[in-house]
Parts: C-alpha cells; structure tokens; sequence
C-alpha cells in the first residue's frame, strides 16, 4: 500500500560514525561556561512540561526579527530548515511543476521534491564551483520549473554563487529561495529582496550559530506570503524548550555565539593557508564554516585514514563534480590542529 515514489526515496544521510574529534556536521563549536548552562537549567525547570507551547512562538519570532531587522509578521519558523524547505515545496506552484536546484547541493531539496513527485532540474556547477548559468537558462527553458532553491553559501561546496547569475535566474519566472545557512559566515544576503518582493523568499537557521539541538528554522518573507505558509506549519512545532532556550541564547548570550563565529572565521582562513601547504591537497574558497578540499588520494581510502586517526570529516567524493573531495567542518583551534596533523600524517603514509 506503500507509494512507489515513497519506496524508491533514499532518506537523508547523518554522519553518527564516532571519532574523538568529529569534524563532519558544520555545527559550531560553541562551548557555554558552567553560569550560562545553570541559567539555561533554571529557565528550563520552569518550563510547564504538560502544557503545549506558545503555538505562534511569538516572543521568539519578536526577537529573531528584531536581529534580523524585519517585522514578526515576516518570519515563519519551523523545525528545522528541512520542515520550511519541505513546506515551500508543497506551496508553490502545483505538483506538474519542477523544482530547479544547481548540484551539488544540500540534499533536502532534492529530496522534498521526490517526495512530492515533483520533477527535478538539476544541473551540475561549472568548474570553478560556480551556476553554469547558461545550461541553467536552457534547462529551465525547456523543463519550465516554478521554484528554484539556492544554497548561499553552497553546501557542500562552501562558496557564495555569482548574485548577478542568481538574479537572472529567478528572472525566469521561478520562486527562488535563498537558502542562508551559514549567512553568519558569509555576511552576504538577499533579505531586503525577501521582505519586498514576492517571489523571493530567504531561510536562515539557528542550527549553525551553536543551537543545532533546539532545531529551529527561519523563514523570511513578505508578509502576504509569510501569511500563506503559516497556514501549513504543523501545530506547535517549535517545542517549549526549544524557545525558551533560543530567547535566552539570542539576548542574554549572543555575544557567546558572535565571538564564537568571529572564531571560525579567523580559524577557517588559518586552515586555508595550511591546506594549501600540503602536498597533493587542493582547498576550495570558503564563505561557510566549512571547507571543501580535494586529495590526490582516493578520498575513500583517506577519509578512512582520518578516522583511523581519531578525526571525522564527511566524505562527499560521491557527488557531481566532486571526486576525490572531503568535507571540514571549522573547528575549535586544537580540533583544527588535529585535523591538520591527522592529514598531514595520512598524506605522507602514502609516500
């Protein structure tokens, strides 16, 4: 009685392999001093565990647009980014439409759209990791897609696309969402367009500013739009705690999350100079808080290599374009610093 289309969907992949330093996830290596996880403690022990949460979270949402300079009336949050994506592509456009997405890319996109039975456009980044705007223009020509999603930063390749070609893109007539995971990496945005125009719409997370476990999404748009996807967000999912705890962290405690951040940067363009040190070791530019790199060694055979050396990083030497690529999360300095002596000393076991 299962659907076809259900038994042939491959389900989204975690990492859950153990390593003494896991460098897979892309998740912040916040570290909250002892006062701030007992106040944390204290708010969350006054939490009414037998009562549903506030099912609007409007205090959250009043907060989180204060940061990001929006009305509440412009946000939608869900669990997760994954619930927002999975709802935008219930939304727009009926289901005899495709959805666009350059690959590769984060892979809810692809997989919300199997799931609904939407037609797929996908189509394979230039070298230089950037749209390939003109096979784009053509396939969206003759497949006619209504939505496009757009990785800013891409994930898994860690680069901001040319805006001019994300522009000319949704110029086509596509609902563009601008999927901005890792904006506090970036700092590059297209908010203004999601608050103004009605066929742009941007997604932000807390996952990546170190409140991964609460899983909370954002999604920005204007208001008559925000007003529409609202009517599908499932009741209550934003859980009690989960808004508790992101007040706290977004008031009391961002200057934790902002220094961590600032953290990563200068750490991210440290590994970029001692990855390009080592011999046979090609990184990628990077706006996330990830870096893409390239071996001359069976990315397989390394990856295991790494973990026989206590480190984890995500092997995604499986997708278009990226043979022979692993994947780094940005990590305290000393992780950063295993990381690096993992690989150097892996690198030369091959010599």
């Amino acid at each position: 009685m299962i659907s076809d289309r259900i038994k042939k969907l491959s389900p989204y992949k975690t990492e859950t392999t153990r390593a003494k330093v896991r460098l897979s996830s892309n998740e912040l290596p916040l570290l909250l001093p002892e006062d701030v996880r007992k106040r944390i403690g204290e708010e969350v022990s006054k939490i009414p565990l037998n009562r549903y949460p506030d099912p609007k979270a409007d205090e959250l949402r009043e907060i989180i647009a204060q940061h990001l300079g929006v009305k509440k009336e412009n946000l939608v949050l869900g669990n997760g980014s994954d619930e927002l994506i999975y709802y935008l592509s219930i939304a727009v456009g009926e289901f005899d439409r495709g959805v666009f997405y350059p690959i590769p890319t984060f892979p809810m996109y692809e997989i919300s759209a199997r799931l609904l039975g939407r037609s797929r456009v996908e189509v394979a980044l230039s070298e230089d990791k950037d749209i390939d705007l003109e096979a784009s223009i053509r396939s969206i020509r003759r497949f006619s897609p209504i939505l496009a999603f757009i990785s800013y930063p891409n994930n898994p390749t860690a680069n901001c696309f040319s805006r001019e070609k994300i522009e000319k893109i949704r110029q086509e007539g596509l609902f563009t969402v601008i999927d901005e995971a890792y904006f506090h990496f970036s700092k590059k945005t297209f908010l203004k367009d999601a608050s103004s125009r009605e066929d742009t719409v941007v997604l932000r997370t807390l996952s990546k500013i170190g409140m991964a476990g609460l899983r909370i999404g954002i999604l920005v748009a204007k208001e008559d739009i925000a007003h529409e996807i609202n009517k599908m967000r499932l009741p209550f999912n934003i859980t009690y705690p989960s808004q508790v705890i992101a007040r706290l962290m977004l008031t009391e405690f961002y200057h934790l999350v902002e220094n961590c951040v600032s953290m990563v940067i200068r750490e991210r363009e440290r590994i970029l100079v001692e990855l390009s040190k080592i011999e046979g070791i090609e990184p990628y530019p990077s706006d996330a808080n990830f870096i893409l790199f390239r071996s001359h060694i069976d990315a397989d055979t390394l990856h295991k290599e790494l973990l026989r050396r206590g480190v984890l990083v995500r092997n995604v030497s499986h997708l278009p374009t990226l043979e022979n690529c692993l994947r780094v999360s940005v990590g305290l300095p000393e992780e950063n610093d295993a990381f690096l002596e993992a690989l150097e000393d892996a690198i030369r076991s091959f010599i």
